[in-house]
């Protein structure tokens, strides 16, 4: 018997509640109630994708003894909480900023390919029995889908209030990148 692909009881757990987390992201972002303003979109698809990052943070937390690794993650829990009430803010009037019906169709199928390819990213991050490093695999796409989001929605009349919002979510998650990759890095996570 291989012993080497075996997975502990803790990486087990780790990575059932991923899984689980990965699966509630992949519906609610899916179904969000969509209306005909890129604005309201964004902020509806963007909270749960914040709410899974936030509770994929808090998992890693309860098994890493990395202090490095719990920083980016407590980081990550106070930035995109912070960010989920800065949206919840301004959804009713961004929700009142109306799109044309091209550029609806136009934002919503980039960020539908965004959102699939970052889905199949995470959800073919290796899983292994490190996992201070699978939870950097897992991260790092949904970060970077957050800010190819945030991209793809300021290439439209947005509403005002909403335009902050995306630029700390692209200055905080490509800072994040590059922390967790020099930190896969300094692991030696090949």
């Amino acid at each position: 018997m291989d012993r080497s692909n075996r997975l502990s009881n803790v990486a087990k757990r780790y990575l059932s509640q991923f899984n689980h987390i990965l699966d509630d992201m992949i519906r609610e972002m899916t179904k969000a109630e969509r209306n005909d303003s890129i604005s309201h979109n964004f902020i509806v698809q963007m909270i749960p994708h914040h709410r899974a990052a936030i509770r994929m943070s808090e998992n890693i937390l309860k098994y890493t003894t990395d202090i490095s690794l719990q920083d980016i993650a407590l980081q990550i829990v106070s930035e995109q909480t912070k960010s989920i009430e800065d949206m919840e803010k301004i959804l009713d009037c961004c929700s009142e900023s109306k799109d044309c019906r091209q550029d609806l169709d136009l934002y919503q199928r980039k960020t539908d390919q965004i959102m699939q390819v970052m889905f199949s990213k995470m959800g073919c991050a290796r899983s292994t029995n490190e996992i201070n490093c699978d939870f950097m695999w897992e991260m790092i796409p949904h970060h970077m889908g957050a800010v190819e989001m945030s991209h793809n929605a300021l290439q439209y009349d947005i509403c005002p209030e909403l335009k902050p919002i995306l630029e700390a979510i692209i200055t905080s998650q490509e800072r994040g990148i590059s922390q967790m990759r020099n930190l896969l890095w300094g692991l030696g996570c090949c």
